[in-house]
């Protein structure tokens, strides 16, 4: 049974605000931010460089988040590397990724700039992009990803949730089409993985990218790369923790995951990740999924029926609903709710500016759900908009 009065006594920030940023961060279970609590006061030393007991404690606990993860995205423990975010995770494929010129890379209109740019960037070094285009509802079509390839295609760059309408792709599909072609494939996992199920292996990806601080529930400054094969990129940075030996002529890395974490990571944050997505296992995956996607279609529905609302995306959405009242800026919208009813939305670009230019916005409001949102305050929201709505 999904309790949800029970979830949302472990986010007690929901007491006072309609939180519906999801897309953007998610609020941090009680259970998580107690996880790294007792780290700092019960254990605090360094991970993997000491003998003594709070060292080893630490990393036992910092490992066992590890495979907390890696079973939850059905990863290879040794391919489940930690990073600070989605973003790290991605540019760390393209940095390590070896190119030659006139290799080529596919990425689609509708992805969030940290899953553009640094392919865009690619160009300096001889690299083609193509970028491929969506449809009017922001889902991009497998087809014409395959109708892109040509003999130097090395990488397919695509998400599995937009950010933008909540538009769910195929990335079964793409990543066979992309392997039939002897292509490689990234998936940006940002908007999907903790709200619906994912699993690494069937989707059959080679680089899986997710943060930690969205739909996994866990802090800020925490992210997933997930690796298929370990040896297929080279480590973006070199330091200590990545070396088993070292002299003044040359050095050896570690193997997999250690080679690509060099330095001092975010040891509370990945401690508290782990607990955060034991929480998310605990709760259901499929009920959650199931919640958040009943929330959106509601919240779409609702609406859409205020004559002076527009609507974007996919009626077979995921948890998120992108909108726009006539004649208003999306952050003037934004702005009234929150100083009104306390209801916190997104405006403007949201990180994907040619996504929305492509469909003709200059920006919209987007309200974006958690496992721990209500019926109740969707109709708050469009109660909210529609009075905002009937001001115009």
């Amino acid at each position: 049974m999904y309790d949800l009065p029970a979830i949302r006594k472990d986010f007690p920030l929901l007491e006072e605000f309609i939180y519906l940023d999801n897309a953007a961060t998610t609020q941090t279970p009680v259970p998580a931010v107690k996880a790294m609590e007792e780290y700092f006061f019960k254990y605090a030393a360094n991970h993997g460089r000491g003998a003594h007991r709070l060292a080893r404690m630490t990393t036992d606990k910092y490992e066992d988040a590890r495979e907390t993860v890696a079973s939850f995205l059905n990863a290879d423990v040794a391919g489940t590397v930690f990073t600070r975010n989605a973003t790290e995770s991605i540019n760390m494929v393209a940095y390590g990724l070896k190119w030659q010129p006139k290799d080529h890379v596919i990425v689609s209109i509708v992805e969030h700039h940290s899953n553009l740019l640094p392919w865009l960037r690619l160009r300096d070094q001889g690299i083609e992009v193509t970028v491929v285009h969506a449809d009017k509802e922001g889902v991009v079509d497998p087809k014409q990803i395959e109708s892109s390839i040509t003999d130097k295609t090395r990488l397919i760059a695509v998400n599995h949730v937009t950010n933008t309408f909540g538009s769910i792709h195929d990335i079964r599909a793409i990543t066979k089409i992309g392997h039939k072609n002897s292509c490689q494939v990234l998936i940006d996992a940002s908007q999907s993985a903790g709200h619906m199920p994912l699993d690494m292996k069937n989707v059959g990806a080679d680089f899986l990218v997710t943060p930690g601080h969205k739909g996994l529930l866990g802090p800020q400054g925490t992210g997933i790369l997930c690796l298929r094969d370990t040896e297929s990129i080279t480590p973006m940075y070199v330091g200590g923790g990545m070396v088993n030996s070292v002299s003044i002529d040359s050095y050896q890395v570690e193997a997999s995951p250690a080679r690509f974490e060099a330095g001092t990571p975010n040891i509370p944050g990945v401690i508290g990740l782990g607990r955060a997505v034991e929480y998310a296992r605990d709760a259901g995956i499929e009920n959650i999924e199931k919640h958040e996607t009943t929330l959106a279609k509601k919240t779409a529905s609702l609406l859409a029926d205020i004559p002076q609302v527009q609507v974007y995306g996919p009626e077979n959405r995921a948890g998120v609903v992108s909108f726009n009242v006539e004649g208003m800026n999306s952050h003037d919208v934004a702005i009234i709710l929150d100083q009104t009813r306390k209801i916190c939305v997104r405006s403007g670009y949201h990180c994907a500016m040619p996504a929305l230019q492509n469909a003709g916005l200059k920006g919209t409001v987007r309200a974006s759900f958690a496992l721990y949102n209500t019926l109740e305050e969707v109709e708050a929201l469009a109660e909210a908009v529609s009075n905002i709505a009937a001001l115009v």
